[in-house]
């Protein structure tokens, strides 16, 4: 069973983020990269369906050449082979247009399972997965619990409303997965080592025949706005606090 896994190179989500000077970026200096976190669940899952199945894992994922790092977490933790569609100006492009990208570097691979994360937690945009099965022309499962391979065939679990939807589809398929689908594993050292050696393709966008024309860009960031300070509500009792702060609520936040 050949499995392929699209991942994105996203900032650590304990970095700090601040707006570039041109309005429309985020300022990379200091920032710490990493595979996106529902990206990291895909590669476990695809991994454990290589062990029960047989087959080969290939990640694939596009971007600067400092997405080699995150392609190599990929292949420490067990992956075959890599693919990364090199481009500096990929990050933070258009995702219907990176779907694009990536639809054209996966296709030739033949795969029976392409997983990826539900979302980036950078962009938050849920996009790639769903435009990915379309310009595949695969059944798209999304928001992805629990997988279970069959003859041909693919089931799936996904959450809805405190429910549990059961979804089958022929494969192959693109799958997203969601926290809950298992808990990936850490690269071990001897796993580090072998990732060194393990075979890392280099494709640029002329290479797919493609360039990176998308049909949004981003027009302006902004940050959140400041938190007011809190207050503290004092009170020589339980029934004076309660007092005092029904008083707050009314009179200040006026919210009751």
């Amino acid at each position: 069973m050949n499995i392929v896994v699209c991942i994105k190179q996203v900032p650590d989500t304990e970095t700090q983020i601040k707006i570039a000077g041109d309005g429309k970026t985020i300022a990379t200096d200091d920032i710490k990269w990493v595979m996106n976190p529902y990206d990291e669940f895909g590669v476990e899952e695809a991994l454990r369906i290589q062990k029960a199945k047989g087959g080969e894992v290939i990640v694939v994922g596009a971007g600067p050449k400092r997405v080699t790092e995150s392609l190599r977490t990929a292949l420490a933790m067990g992956a075959d082979k890599a693919v990364l569609i090199e481009d500096d100006g990929l990050y933070g492009a258009d995702p219907l247009a990176v779907a694009k990208i990536l639809a054209a570097a996966v296709k030739p691979l033949s795969p029976d399972i392409v997983f990826l994360g539900m979302r980036a937690v950078d962009d938050d945009a849920g996009l790639v997965g769903p435009a990915l099965a379309e310009f595949l022309d695969m059944p798209n499962l999304s928001v992805v619990t629990k997988v279970e391979v069959g003859e041909g065939s693919v089931t799936v679990q996904r959450p809805v409303e405190g429910q549990t939807l059961v979804l089958e589809a022929s494969l192959p398929a693109v799958i997203s997965a969601q926290k809950g689908l298992n808990e990936p594993r850490y690269a071990s050292l001897p796993g580090i080592m072998k990732a060194k050696k393990k075979p890392l393709e280099v494709k640029t966008l002329a290479d797919l025949g493609l360039d990176k024309a998308g049909k949004a860009e981003i027009a302006a960031l902004t940050p959140p706005p400041a938190r007011a300070a809190g207050k503290t509500i004092s009170g020589e009792t339980a029934q004076e606090l309660a007092a005092n702060l029904a008083k707050a609520l009314r009179e200040e936040a006026k919210v009751i």
